[in-house]
């Protein structure tokens, strides 16, 4: 009983830093382990995070987001074209955009300038320097499959959501 109160005093704690730290944020916004958010971040309904830790940028996630432990996302670089070596003070700023229902699995790194399709899940330990079209199960640095269309839009008509 103790251990279920201080877990949900944890998450308490971490949703509210989070909150702190977010541009703007939707309903349902869970939190549980420590994640920062840096620069400009904006979460729509029904996010869920475990451990992420957004570099700067512009981050977009829109609705049902799940995220396993240690995601890291750069949405920006050290200019390396500047006046100074090997880079300047300046940074480069890119944008990160995850569209609804995405699955992001533990320890993923997402580089900026990608967009990640509705309903795609990225595995474990991958890492996303391109667009994930929607539905699409990424993994290992390429597209390994697809969800079931059909399927994925019936759950997705009758609401069910985690």
């Amino acid at each position: 009983m103790i251990k279920i109160f201080l877990k949900k005093c944890r998450t308490m704690f971490f949703t509210f830093l989070a909150k702190l730290q977010l541009k703007q944020y939707g309903r349902s916004l869970t939190v549980n382990h420590y994640c920062r958010f840096a620069g400009n971040v904006s979460v729509g309904d029904n996010c869920h995070f475990n451990g992420m830790k957004i570099g700067g940028g512009n981050v977009l996630i829109h609705n049902n987001l799940h995220s396993g432990e240690e995601v890291l996302i750069l949405a920006q670089s050290h200019n390396y074209n500047g006046n100074e070596l090997p880079y300047d003070s300046t940074y480069i700023i890119k944008n990160v955009v995850i569209d609804d229902n995405v699955w992001i699995g533990s320890r993923v790194l997402i580089i900026g300038n990608v967009h990640i399709g509705e309903g795609a899940i990225i595995g474990a330990g991958s890492i996303v320097t391109k667009d994930v079209p929607p539905l699409a199960i990424y993994a290992g640095g390429r597209i390994i499959k697809y969800r079931d269309k059909e399927k994925y839009e019936t759950l997705k008509s009758l609401k069910k959501f985690h």
